[in-house]
């Protein structure tokens, strides 16, 4: 992770450490980079969840862009993935997405995606950060000034593709959609509406502080209320930018990442398209994955946490299918980065195929107890290094038996805690020796 990007683009808080500047000098950085030795102006997509924050980042960022003779293209309020899809499609030459994702209103984000819709590389983070930090570059001026062109219409491009997916109607289904008061509150009902489900949704009354606030894919808890209260077929929750979905079953049970991958998975093999004949998971996703999935002849391969890193080994083994437990599920054959609206359409669809609940697709599943935390710390780096800490995460492990797992976010300042074992008390135990350790080790914030 370099001084400002994360496994997920710039991330900070709002007008503290991710400041309209910030968003103005990587603006001016993508608009000279991408101009630069072309024939035609650049031209940059860029897109925006609802956090109040999103318009200041936006319009600096697009100003900073024009300001070096690019052309800038403003989908408004729209998904990640839109952005991922349609920088593709559309030939733009990046594509970027102001989001903090799940993370809490007064946090955004910068996300950045290459001409192909995949993350940008490290290499260009790395040059952006420099210029932030004090670059130079020449302004464009008289007819070489860049312009900002509304393209609300590439949000119908999106939409429809979204309509081509899936293979049967969804007529007569009830379906229960929790929006995170963001950027899928309009997109994600409308999609389903118009391929035939009787659709109930919360989270879609977004006022600029609300997003992600006990609501979406962070606290499915009220979907699944709503799914009971409705006796509803299915329900799914969207984070705050929509590349994330968790299921919830006709039952209320909760269908985490790790669920969703085991039920497509599974469905993609009996159809004969599961590419490869494994999938990709991350070191955070249950070992009961694996186990659950080995009796069925399919391969789990495990890489970093982030979605970007999952798409890679994607790639690198030719694999179709790959997610985290927290909801990012990415069927390489339709997205270059999670989308949780396909997500959602792919469970629904494989349920009607299959003539069957998600309850009963998600049966085989058998998770082992897990516990994760997440704990606030100054010198996170200088915590997790500490002798006091490793000391804890050994005993842990010799006391679940199990797996620990410790990592920094690269989207919030926490560490992230994971045990993981045959006994939920005893990964419980686990977790606060940890915890207790990281604690004593660094200041909290």
């Amino acid at each position: 992770m370099g001084k400002y990007f994360g496994t997920d683009g710039f991330r900070g808080r709002a007008n503290e450490t991710l400041t309209a500047i910030h968003a103005f000098r990587v603006g001016r950085f993508l608009g000279r980079y991408f101009t630069k030795g072309n024939r035609e102006r650049a031209r940059i997509l860029v897109g925006k969840d609802t956090r109040r924050s999103s318009y200041t980042l936006e319009y600096s960022l697009a100003a900073g862009a024009t300001a070096s003779g690019a052309d800038v293209y403003l989908l408004h309020v729209t998904t990640t993935p839109s952005v991922a899809y349609l920088t593709r499609t559309e030939h733009f030459d990046c594509g970027v997405m102001i989001s903090a994702s799940h993370n809490p209103y007064a946090d955004n984000g910068i996300k950045l995606f290459n001409s192909h819709g995949e993350k940008t590389e490290d290499s260009l983070e790395t040059l952006i950060e420099a210029f932030v930090d004090g670059g130079t570059l020449p302004l464009a001026t008289g007819e070489d000034v860049g312009r900002t062109v509304d393209y609300v219409s590439g949000r119908n491009r999106y939409l429809a593709y979204l309509l081509s997916l899936p293979r049967v109607s969804f007529r007569g289904v009830r379906v229960g959609l929790d929006c995170a008061n963001g950027s899928a509150f309009m997109l994600a009902k409308a999609v389903f509406d118009a391929l035939g489900a009787q659709t109930y949704a919360i989270g879609v009354t977004p006022d600029g502080v609300n997003i992600n606030r006990a609501c979406g894919s962070t606290h499915p808890e009220a979907l699944a209320a709503l799914v009971t209260e409705q006796a509803l077929d299915a329900g799914f929750a969207f984070d705050g930018d929509a590349d994330r979905c968790i299921a919830v079953d006709e039952r209320g049970r909760i269908l985490d990442g790790d669920a969703e991958l085991y039920i497509l998975a599974r469905s993609l093999k009996a159809r004969g398209e599961l590419d490869g004949g494994g999938i990709v998971a991350t070191e955070m996703s249950n070992a009961g994955l694996e186990k659950s999935l080995a009796g069925e002849g399919i391969a789990v391969c495990r890489t970093e946490v982030g979605d970007r890193f999952v798409y890679e080994e994607l790639l690198k083994r030719g694999y179709l299918l790959g997610g985290e437990n927290s909801g990012h599920v990415i069927f390489r054959k339709y997205a270059t980065t999670g989308d949780g609206i396909v997500t959602a359409l792919k469970l629904l669809e494989t349920a009607l195929e299959h003539k069957c609940p998600l309850s009963l697709l998600a049966e085989g599943y058998a998770p082992l107890p897990q516990v994760t935390r997440a704990i606030r710390l100054r010198e996170r780096a200088a915590a997790l290094s500490d002798a006091r800490v490793q000391e804890a995460k050994h005993r842990a492990e010799m006391l679940t038996g199990g797996r620990v797992v410790l990592r920094l976010s690269g989207t919030e300042p926490v560490i992230r805690i994971l045990t993981e074992g045959e006994d939920a008390a005893l990964c419980r135990e686990a977790c606060d020796l940890v915890e207790g350790a990281l604690r004593a080790s660094g200041e909290a914030l």
